[in-house]
């Protein structure tokens, strides 16, 4: 088990493929609860495996109000910027 600091942004960069799903979930569950409206997931560039993984998690989540490439000062489209809903 590995200990996350919760900031603004998560570097998936040293996480497994296979954990890749329950370490974004966790994150976001706790992003939330610390009152954060926007993350980034930094998922690199690459081949785009890692970015349609995140993105495909993304979009099935009741959790998120929208999701889009982040700003290329932001790492463009090796990051996603993820809007997240209010918890009710």
């Amino acid at each position: 088990m590995k200990h996350i600091p919760i900031e603004d942004s998560l570097d998936l960069h040293s996480f497994l493929p296979r954990d890749v799903g329950s370490v974004v979930s966790e994150y976001l569950d706790e992003a939330r609860r610390r009152g954060f409206r926007e993350v980034r997931l930094i998922h690199g560039k690459g081949r785009g495996v890692r970015r349609a993984e995140v993105r495909r998690l993304l979009a099935g989540d009741s959790r998120i109000a929208d999701f889009f490439d982040a700003p290329p000062q932001r790492g463009g489209f090796g990051a996603t910027v993820v809007v997240l809903k209010l918890e009710p």
